[in-house]
Formats: C-alpha cells, structure tokens, sequence
C-alpha cells in the first residue's frame, strides 16, 4: 500500500536484481518460452531470500525486479510504456489508481491461483480479473513520540486535530499527483469532509503550514523527526503522512529495540489502501507472469510479507505478526471509497489539490 513504503533497510541485502532498461529484454510477444520473469514495482518491493528461491526452483523461473519509484510515479510509467512493457507482472497498483491502471488497458485478464482464498472485502474487478489483490494497509499520520512529550503537547488524533493552531509547520505529506500515500490522504480527507468540505480543509491546512514532497521515502525517511534517519540527520516535522504498520518497523529495526515504539499513529486520519498486481500486457513471458502472480498468492509469500514490506496479507489464514498487532494494528474505523467514486473523482481532485495546495 505498498507498506511502510516503508523501511528502506527492508530492502537491503535481499539479492534482488534490479533492473535499469526501459523495456523488457526477452523480447517476443508472450510466448512463455523464457526462463526469466521480470516483476515491476515501486520501491518497498521485498521478499525473503528463501522464499524466492523456493519460487524459483519450483517454478524454474529466474526472478528479476524492476524498481520504478513511488507507486503513483510507477504506475504512470508503466501506463506510458504499457505497449513495450517493462516487464511481465506490475506489483504495486493500489485501490486509489486501480481504474486509471484499467481504463488504461494496463493488464490482461489472469485468474490467479488461490484468488478464491482472498478475504471478500479486498477484492476487485471479479468479472475480468485483471488484477489480484496481494495486501492492504491503513495510510495514517504518524507522530513522534518524543517530540509530543517534550513539548508537552498532546499528539493529534484526527484530521480536524491537524489544521489547530498547536500543530502548525509540524505536517509532512507526499504530492497527491504523484504518490499513493499522498493520494491515499487526499483521499481519506474527501471522504471525511465530503466533495464539499475537502478543499476547505486543505486551505486551512495549507494555512497552518503541511509541508508537501514529493514522495514517501522523502517524507518518512528525510523530514519526519521520528524516523530512525530522520533522527540523525535532524529532520523537524514530528507529523508525517505515513502507515500505520510503520511504528512496528521503527521498533524491529532497531538496535537495540526499544519496549515501545518511538512514533505513533493519529486513529482518526487513516485511509483504508489495498494493493494489486497484474499480468502487463504485452507481457514477453506471460507464461512466467501468471505463475508469479500464483506465487504473490501462496501462503508461504503472504505469511513472509508483513515483515518484509509492512502491509497486512489478504489471504484467508495468513499469519499477522505480533509485532503488528503490538505496535501497528490496523486502523477499527478507517476511511473508505467506493472504487468508482474515485474513478469519477481522482483526476479532477488531484487537479484541483494541485492548484490549491502548490500554487
């Protein structure tokens, strides 16, 4: 979602390839025949060493992963070269651009194997299957705890709690036009508010000083004071725009780890995200594609991803870590929207925000 987006050191060490071409290099038209399959995704892909290995010397195919930016950057490169795909499977595609993923002509139709193990409420687009839903997670302000209680001041707990005088130049968030998280909070605000109310909010905030970048990775990782990089190198918003699984990371990458999680999460600015992959088409090996898409659906990955990409598994029986159910548990009340409520409304939020909020 995808989720802390998340610790960056997640990624380090797993023996991934990351590839830098534009475009596929097995060329043909989806025959299958490779021994390669090429996976695309934002940056918080990751996965345990073993349990890749197990895919591949099951399956026979070789793994390669193309890591293309935050999830919005990612899947508006993937819209462009969709004709001369990137690669086989696109990982990474949340409820909040799905339709533009589709509308797109992004993927082609796959039934992945286990797909009728996936927890009804994630699911999407059951009559083509064009995607599979892999993890969900709750988009959340996330606040640091040692900067409240020096100050003495008491965290936020809301979206209204946000544009108060108290919390003012103390928010970071990610550009909606260009990142999921981003998106995701713009979106958790429509919903709160309403068509109506949305923009109004955004002027009050705008005015209490939120501070907008343009990714997660900057945002959690450069500006936010409770991060475990943000505190070395002197960031200063105790605010950002994050997870709520992202505490329990602070906490499992630690050393030494702390009894309670440094950071917290505001309850009441949560958004629901939940994330999809597909079969690109134009795929080169689409043959590879689809059993790697049966492999993002196996309990053996949805029990190895929540501490790997710190996102909640959809799979009926899958295992919740109990770091997460300490320190990230998901949001009781979160805000939701209809998927065509946001195919109708994104682009013209989006451009509206943009005006509003950058202008």
């Amino acid at each position: 979602m995808s989720i802390t987006k998340k610790a960056t050191v997640v990624a380090v060490g797993l023996g991934l390839v990351t590839l830098s071409a534009c475009g596929s290099s097995d060329g043909g038209s989806g025959g299958g025949d490779s021994k390669t399959v090429t996976l695309v995704s934002h940056d918080s892909w990751a996965v345990s060493k073993n349990v890749l290995a197990d895919f591949e010397k099951q399956s026979g195919y070789k793994v390669r992963v193309l890591k293309d930016g935050d999830a919005g950057q990612a899947v508006n490169k993937a819209i462009l070269t969709k004709d001369n795909p990137q690669g086989d499977v696109f990982f990474g595609v949340d409820n909040t651009l799905l339709s533009r993923a589709l509308d797109n002509g992004l993927f082609q139709s796959y039934e992945a194997k286990g797909s009728d193990l996936v927890l009804p409420e994630y699911r999407a687009d059951e009559d083509k299957h064009r995607v599979t839903p892999i993890d969900t997670g709750d988009i959340c302000v996330n606040y640091d705890k040692a900067y409240f209680s020096k100050h003495k001041l008491t965290p936020p707990t809301s979206f209204d709690d946000l544009i108060k005088p108290a919390y003012k130049n103390l928010l970071v968030t990610e550009n909606a036009s260009t990142s999921s998280p981003g998106l995701g909070f713009l979106l958790g605000t429509a919903a709160k508010y309403g068509d109506d109310g949305w923009a109004d909010y955004w002027k009050k905030l705008k005015a209490n000083g939120v501070k907008v970048v343009d990714g997660w990775e900057q945002a959690y990782n450069e500006e936010f004071s409770g991060s475990s990089t943000g505190k070395k190198t002197g960031a200063d918003r105790p605010l950002v725009v994050s997870y709520a699984s992202s505490p329990p990371a602070e906490v499992i990458y630690a050393d030494p780890k702390p009894t309670t999680a440094p950071t917290g999460v505001a309850t009441g600015t949560c958004f629901r995200q939940v994330e999809y992959a597909g079969l690109l088409s134009n795929a080169s090996n689409a043959k590879g594609g689809k059993a790697l898409l049966d492999f993002l659906l196996t309990k053996e990955f949805q029990d190895d991803m929540p501490l790997n990409m710190f996102v909640y598994p959809v799979r009926e029986g899958a295992q919740v870590p109990a770091e997460f159910t300490k320190y990230g548990p998901q949001a009781k009340d979160p805000e939701t929207m209809d998927p065509a409520e946001i195919a109708d409304n994104r682009d013209q939020w989006v451009k509206s925000w943009t005006s509003l909020v950058l202008k």
